[in-house]
């Protein structure tokens, strides 16, 4: 197994930013070194979703927080996990 180097941290760092005055802004600070280049890679497709079923998950979120909110039980990742492997 090779040695990990900078480049590999820096490969695996994920972060946000927004486009303000045709400039990308960090929205958070970063403790890269003055003039490192980061690669960039536009957020529209990271799920690999097509429009449908982006449509299809944003209407079972909304769902989701619909019957939160009219006070439907809630169930921990722990919980969710367990009875996903009783079956």
């Amino acid at each position: 197994m090779r040695k990990r180097t900078r480049r590999d941290t820096i490969a695996d760092m994920v972060l946000k930013a927004q486009v303000k005055n045709g400039r990308l802004v960090l929205d958070e600070p970063t403790d890269l070194p003055e003039g490192s280049v980061v690669p960039l890679e536009i957020a529209d497709d990271w799920d690999e979703l097509d429009d449908t079923e982006r449509a299809a998950v944003r209407e079972e979120i909304a769902a989701s927080i619909a019957e939160r909110r009219a006070g439907a039980p809630t169930f921990s990742a722990e919980e969710v996990l367990a009875e996903l492997s009783r079956r």
